[in-house]
């Protein structure tokens, strides 16, 4: 059993909550915005590990507090791609334990190794062009979403014939895949990679029905952290 601290404490904190008490774990303490500054060094230590599900402005400074303090840190915060590459070599280089993913879903999961497959076999056939669709609620800062991003970064470093990225309605040049990102209603999350040619379409698609994949995902890489050092993935977690 672990007592976990979970920092971020929105609709996904609250879904890891009741994941994680499922499993036998406890929650140690529950931090957010708005009671950040109650977070001292002594609360701190009663967690064994922290999950992080906050937001992307504060995302580096809530993981490197943790990590300084000693704890393992699961996050699962977007929006800060950048910083998490900095947290990476930190934990590489200190012995810490860290694990970001863009998406714990194993579906998900799944998918972006169907994904890499795909594309090593669309090298060969040029005729047929890259997309990626996201559609989430309306309540999600970020567009595109981390996932999103993740898939087409996939078809990028497979793909001779990308080299990057772009948002759609921004114009994307001959060399990039094209993301389309949807916001509406309640949507959990829905992922769609098009191989589209002239004379036909294949489709690679994840649909959420709600939050609690991401959830089970999310402990289920907590429980895998624990006692480890370095930086992973959940492709580490399932053996992809």
């Amino acid at each position: 059993m672990m007592r976990i601290g979970l920092f971020g404490y929105g609709k996904m904190g609250r879904a890891i909550e009741t994941a994680a008490q499922a499993r036998g774990h406890s929650i140690a303490w529950r931090v957010q915005q708005g009671n950040r500054g109650l977070l001292t060094p002594e609360l701190l230590r009663e967690a064994d590990l922290v999950i992080e599900f906050s937001q992307p402005e504060a995302a580096f400074g809530n993981v490197m507090l943790c990590l300084e303090a000693g704890l393992p840190v699961v996050s699962g915060t977007t929006g800060w791609l950048e910083q998490v590459a900095q947290v990476q070599k930190w934990c590489q280089a200190r012995d810490g334990a860290f694990l970001w993913a863009s998406n714990f879903s194993v579906g998900v999961n799944l998918l972006f190794a169907v994904n890499r497959y795909l594309a090593r076999l669309m090298d060969q056939r040029p005729e047929y062009a890259p997309s990626v669709t996201e559609t989430h609620h309306i309540h999600k800062l970020d567009a595109p979403s981390g996932t999103a991003i993740s898939l087409a970064l996939e078809l990028v470093n497979e793909l001779e014939r990308k080299n990057g990225w772009r948002l759609y309605p921004a114009p994307a040049a001959e060399g990039d895949v094209p993301i389309v990102a949807v916001r509406e209603g309640e949507i959990p999350g829905t992922h769609i990679v098009r191989w589209s040619s002239p004379i036909d379409e294949l489709v690679l698609e994840h649909r959420a029905h709600n939050r609690s994949g991401f959830a089970a995902g999310a402990v289920l890489a907590a429980e895998w952290l624990l006692g480890k050092k370095g930086a992973y993935s959940m492709q580490d977690v399932l053996g992809l």
